[in-house]
């Protein structure tokens, strides 16, 4: 008799999103972790997708054989679900024709300014989600005292991030005063306190175990080399061959974050594993591809190499790629290596940002005797 699959449908602002709940069954969680569109809810002990992004009809096709599907009509109402899925433009009615012309002029003015694809994206969206809560009415009247109203009573009422609230502040700011030119003065919008977290860091140990756990070259390589040379996700897909600078034993980053360019270190070791990857793979454009020849390696297909890495190696921590660089620059740290130095090699505009790296380096904490042992 085939297992069955619940499936539950939640309808959240303008989305419907699926939870997909079974009786533990390996093959069942193994196939649901392979699909790309599908991802595991912590909140609700489910795997979940968007229907815009997984059909049922594909869903249906890839359970066929494998599980029979029940339709049920129970509702989900998880607060934490909700808050995590939510983006800002969930309950916003759509750009009138004037109002996505704008948005077309404020692209164009930042590609003129040769801002970066990625935070070209970004400042247009939170604009455009600024512009939709004011639907009924015109830029032109757009006032500091609506800004302000609108970061009260949308971004802090919903509950969005700090981090997208300074987004949006840019982003208008640059606008009115680019586009509009206008001034609105930003000093009455109150923006959110920075948060002072700390880069989550994996052991030395911990690194090891994610790299040997591998056994396809490719993938290995890819996060022996994020790990070895500090590099951000894009500065690895973006690496060419001719960036190996291998008789000076180092590395380009050309164009990274900020426009910049900079080079770090290749060690003896890496350079090696490289040379092997290289006689099997054969690159071409880039250092690392995908199927097709000249194919840039994908974001998301290095995600799901890292994901599975930490499955290999059993690490339980919530992990994403990123720490690996941090765990590159805090190794540094504890080696000895002059917090200038690693400044460089990791890119940072300002030493503040390097500094972070001192409160998570544990080798001198370690030496500190606490005063509970005097007591005994």
């Amino acid at each position: 008799m085939l297992p069955t699959i619940n499936l539950n449908r939640q309808e959240i602002g303008l989305k419907t999103f699926y939870y997909v709940t079974f009786p533990f069954n390996r093959n069942l969680y193994a196939m649901f972790r392979s699909l790309e569109q599908v991802h595991w809810d912590k909140y609700e002990k489910s795997f979940v997708f968007d229907e815009n992004d997984l059909s049922i009809d594909s869903l249906l096709s890839h359970v066929e054989g494998k599980a029979q599907v029940e339709f049920l009509e129970k509702r989900l109402e998880s607060v934490e679900y909700k808050r995590s899925h939510l983006r800002p433009s969930d309950f916003l009615e759509p750009l009138d024709e004037i109002k996505s012309n704008e948005i077309v002029r404020f692209e164009h003015y930042l590609q003129s300014k040769r801002y970066s694809s990625n935070t070209i994206k970004v400042y247009a969206e939170t604009l455009r989600v600024f512009l939709r809560y004011f639907t009924n009415k015109a830029i032109e009247e757009i006032s500091n005292e609506d800004l302000i109203a609108f970061n009260n009573d949308y971004i802090l009422k919903n509950n969005f991030s700090s981090s997208y609230q300074n987004q949006l502040v840019n982003a208008v700011k640059l606008y009115y005063s680019a586009i509009q030119h206008k001034r609105i003065d930003m000093d009455l919008v109150h923006r959110p306190r920075r948060e002072k977290t700390l880069p989550n860091v994996l052991s030395k140990e911990e690194v090891k175990m994610i790299l040997n756990c591998l056994s396809n070259e490719k993938h290995k390589t890819m996060l022996s080399v994020i790990y070895a040379c500090g590099l951000r996700r894009s500065e690895l897909l973006n690496l060419k061959p001719q960036d190996i600078l291998s008789d000076r034993k180092l590395i380009i980053i050309k164009q990274s974050k900020g426009k910049k360019d900079r080079i770090v270190p290749l060690s003896d070791i890496l350079l090696e594993q490289l040379r092997n990857y290289y006689k099997i793979f054969r690159p071409t454009t880039y250092l690392f591809e995908g199927q097709n020849k000249g194919e840039q390696y994908s974001a998301r297909s290095l995600e799901l190499v890292f994901k599975k890495s930490i499955s290999l190696a059993k690490i339980r921590k919530p992990v994403t790629l990123h720490w690996l660089r941090h765990s590159y620059a805090t190794h540094l740290l504890e080696n000895g290596t002059d917090l200038r130095f690693i400044q460089e090699l990791l890119g940072h505009k300002s030493s503040k940002t390097t500094e972070i790296y001192t409160h998570v380096s544990t080798k001198s904490i370690e030496q500190i005797k606490s005063p509970f042992d005097d007591l005994f």
